[in-house]
């Protein structure tokens, strides 16, 4: 089971998600053709469509069915993830995105960075549509990824890279549109202020547990089950929860700690991703993804219904898919 079957199983999502991929494919599709045909690129190579998935999860908890404002809402948040995606794999000089060649390794960094500004864009376009406190949220949303990103960048290939930094980067750059998911569905759906503020901060600390669990399989996943290589992070320098706990580890640490801190070769790759798995980095990361799945469910526990119940279960079980 993929990620994406976690949120379909919320009932009435899959339902949604079909008239989301609707309204996203009349929103990538521009008076360019060139552009349409880039910006389509990777909407079309697939994608788990976590995004929108939890914005109508989070909007069918208010009882009611979505409405045009809920789907316009979802798709909104897709885009922004989809414009983000452009501006990573420029960041990453990727190859390689939802397993199918990346758009700037196909079209080159210029036209994958205008793609990418198109697509926030439009994303701004369909917000704002929405109301000024819909608009106002995917605004500052951006920024907060692109403070999650830039801290990231700082501390590129720096082993004495803090947990606190790391902890704000994935706040930022993951967790930030994740909660804005949420509110985004709570919000269109016309949810009181209460269950609003509880859909956000169970989309932040889902969002937690989603990088954290997505930078553990980046040291124990293989290429196929991640759609890019893996041990990516390891060679772009970005050190991770799992590389952050087996580096202060007093029997693994100094080994890990040779290898890093520049460029590696694939050998030093696979060799890192070794001692990280062999030592107890991984099981430590877990732990604190647990952690914040069980704020999650701790942020629901006054909403009631069925939907609110399911959906507060789902970061314990996407942590439960990572224990190897």
């Amino acid at each position: 089971m993929d990620n994406a079957a976690l949120l379909v199983g919320v009932p009435g999502v899959e339902e949604d998600l079909r008239a989301v991929e609707l309204r996203l494919s009349e929103a990538l599709t521009p008076d360019d053709p060139f552009l349409a045909q880039v910006a389509s690129h990777l909407a079309k190579a697939g994608g788990k469509r976590l995004r929108p998935a939890l914005a109508v999860a989070s909007a069918r908890a208010s009882g009611a069915e979505p409405t045009e404002g809920v789907i316009d809402g979802a798709v909104a948040v897709e885009l922004v993830h989809q414009g983000s995606l452009y501006h990573d794999d420029v960041m990453d000089s990727a190859d390689l995105r939802h397993g199918v060649e990346s758009a700037n390794r196909r079209w080159g960094n210029l036209v994958s960075i205008l793609t990418g500004d198109f697509l926030l864009a439009r994303a701004s376009e369909m917000a704002a549509a929405l109301g000024s406190e819909v608009a106002g949220l995917l605004a500052s949303t951006i920024a907060r990824m692109c403070e999650g990103q830039v801290r990231e960048l700082s501390d590129a290939f720096n082993v004495a890279r803090t947990e606190a930094n790391y902890l704000l980067s994935i706040e930022g750059k993951t967790a930030a549109l994740w909660s804005a998911s949420c509110r985004t569905g709570a919000l269109t759906a016309g949810m009181g202020r209460a269950d609003i503020d509880a859909f956000t901060a169970f989309g932040r600390s889902f969002g937690m547990v989603f990088q954290i669990c997505d930078d553990i399989l980046d040291v124990i996943g293989t290429d196929e089950e991640l759609g890019k290589p893996a041990g990516n992070d390891l060679m772009e320098g970005v050190y991770t929860l799992p590389v952050l706990r087996t580096l202060a580890d007093a029997d693994t640490g100094g080994e890990l700690r040779d290898l890093l801190g520049g460029p590696l070769g694939l050998p030093e790759r696979d060799k890192a991703r070794q001692i990280v798995r062999n030592g107890d980095g991984v099981a430590q990361a877990l732990d604190v993804a647990r952690r914040h799945a069980a704020d999650a469910a701790d942020a629901l526990s006054d909403v009631p219904g069925e939907v609110a119940a399911t959906l507060s279960a789902l970061p314990a079980r996407l942590v439960d898919r990572h224990h190897r």
